[in-house]
């Protein structure tokens, strides 16, 4: 499905529920009646293309960025950097305090194990986004104010995104396999399940990066 400037933001949202987050990180509030994601977005300062072209990236991830849409780098690396905010201050905070409610910290079973594998995710997630926002961005930062000769930057971050992956396997298997006794089941299953969808979320915004930011930063540096 491919969606277009005319057609109207409510369906786009009824259509797919993860693109009220893409509406949140480009700063888009609700309340917008029956308008078009055309007007939606220029009743926000929003560049229309750039909101299209990660919408229907989400929609397939196997479409690769068409050079012949004016991507606006600004608008993209805004959304980027509220992904970030939304991981490390909330999505993330939440899904602490959510294992902290569910399962009884006692030296003798494996809810210390849990913690600590999670609080070790988090400081990788953290690092790794950090990097990318004294590197990356600073970039793209670069580009735009036309600071940086024309060449050509290769994006090494999914892969350091795979290596912190594979420690929130572990947390995922210990958590199934190994539930710790007197946990509350449904706390612990809800935030199990937000740990399954922030690692879906947190894919998607890895391959954002590297096939709609990077190919636009190159783009950008190919007609300075």
């Amino acid at each position: 499905m491919k969606y277009i400037a005319q057609d109207k933001m409510i369906s786009l949202i009824g259509d797919d529920y993860r693109f009220l987050q893409v509406m949140s990180r480009f700063g888009i509030p609700l309340g917008f009646g029956d308008k078009s994601i055309e007007e939606v977005c220029k009743d926000n300062g929003v560049d229309c293309e750039t909101f299209l072209m990660v919408v229907n990236f989400i929609c397939d991830e196997e479409t690769e960025e068409d050079p012949g849409v004016q991507t606006s780098l600004a608008s993209l690396l805004h959304y980027l950097k509220q992904s970030h905010i939304y991981f490390l201050e909330f999505c993330l905070p939440a899904i602490r305090r959510k294992l902290l409610d569910a399962i009884e910290m006692k030296d003798s079973d494996v809810s210390f194990l849990i913690l600590k594998l999670f609080d070790e995710y988090v400081d990788g997630i953290r690092e790794h986004m950090t990097e990318e926002e004294n590197n990356l961005f600073k970039l793209v930062d670069g580009a735009m104010n036309k600071e940086l000769k024309p060449q050509t930057f290769i994006s090494t971050y999914s892969h350091h995104h795979q290596e912190v992956s594979s420690k929130l396997k572990e947390l995922k298997n210990i958590i199934i396999k190994y539930s710790p006794q007197g946990a509350k089941a449904n706390l612990l299953n809800a935030a199990l399940y937000d740990i399954y969808r922030c690692e879906e979320e947190l894919g998607s915004h890895c391959r954002i990066e590297e096939f709609l930011l990077i190919p636009s930063l190159n783009r950008q540096l190919q007609f300075q």
